[in-house]
């Protein structure tokens, strides 16, 4: 709260404005970048303390549900996509990368770079991806390598073009519903 001789020395400042917040208001953190003329606010990258439960509520879109093992590998490579900058492929097995492409003006060649330095570990591995696969070439170059199952947030124009992908080579699909990907 304010007191009211504070209030007054306030009104005294040109163009300041005075605001009060709920005392339980809470923000959700934020990601602050500097670029030419200004800031760029967007919502911090945060995972839950309990992925394990988010991972429940992702979409099966594609595919048999892994077996419980499984899992601990697709929530790896998961969370590891989230520490890798612009257009993320990350390729995993167990609790352990084979395979990163990042840093490609598209997703597909990011798909092409994480396979090529995965070498012959890319086959049977999981894939992550940071936002959606606008095409299927993406998916296609992973499914050509062997991956198995494949977790990206899904929200593209031509989802359906990526699943039916996915389904023709019988490989797993999750939908999370959230993006890594950020500027």
């Amino acid at each position: 709260d304010f007191e009211p001789e504070a209030l007054e020395v306030f009104k005294l400042k040109k163009n300041l404005r005075v605001l009060k917040l709920p005392v339980d208001w809470k923000q959700e953190p934020m990601d602050v970048r500097l670029v030419s003329g200004g800031l760029l606010l967007q919502d911090a990258d945060r995972f839950p303390d309990e992925i394990e439960s988010v991972a429940k509520n992702w979409q099966l879109v594609s595919g048999e549900r892994p077996a419980p093992e499984a899992l601990e590998g697709m929530i790896f490579a998961w969370k590891s996509c989230r520490a890798v900058k612009s257009n993320a492929i990350v390729l995993a097995k167990g609790s352990a990368t084979v395979g990163i492409g990042m840093g490609q003006v598209n997703r597909v060649d990011s798909c092409r770079l994480a396979v090529e330095r995965a070498g012959d570990r890319a086959a049977g591995s999981v894939a992550a991806s940071d936002a959606f696969f606008p095409f299927a070439d993406g998916p296609q170059v992973l499914i050509d390598a062997g991956i198995t199952t494949i977790i990206q947030p899904g929200g593209s124009v031509r989802d359906q073009e990526v699943i039916d992908a996915a389904r023709a080579a019988n490989v797993t699909m999750f939908f999370t519903g959230e993006r890594h990907f950020f500027h």
